[in-house]
């Protein structure tokens, strides 16, 4: 999902898809109320399901606003915090998206809520 987007903001894109799963859902809605994109649409056909994400770009001369998506964890090596040694990205300016036993959240609600758990991704 990150790599689609990274590509849907290289190419200029309004809209990008992304397949329908509970990690994706909960990580879309992170960035909705983070401020990165502007609404996402979930939309189900007979076979599968997928997410329409609409992009948000600044207004001059349509740079991204998400200057980089970087993952963290990845299926070989899984990466894990706990509250006291959540990361912050570029001092407070990015997010880290947290997966914690609560559900998907950043890294700023996660140490406010004293919780650890797997670092998904840096995004700034």
């Amino acid at each position: 999902m990150l790599t689609r987007i990274r590509n849907a903001h290289l190419a200029k894109h309004q809209m990008v898809q992304v397949p329908a799963t509970k990690i994706t859902r909960n990580i879309v809605k992170v960035l909705r109320e983070e401020g990165f994109i502007l609404e996402f649409k979930e939309v189900e056909d007979k076979l599968n399901s997928y997410i329409l994400i609409s992009l948000k770009y600044k207004e001059r001369n349509k740079q991204p606003l998400i200057t980089a998506l970087k993952r963290i964890s990845r299926p070989g090596l899984r990466v894990y915090a706990n509250h006291k040694d959540l990361p912050k990205v570029l001092g407070g300016i990015g997010i880290a998206i947290i997966s914690t036993s609560r559900g998907v959240m950043t890294d700023r609600q996660a140490r406010n809520n004293g919780l650890g758990g797997e670092v998904l991704c840096y995004i700034w």
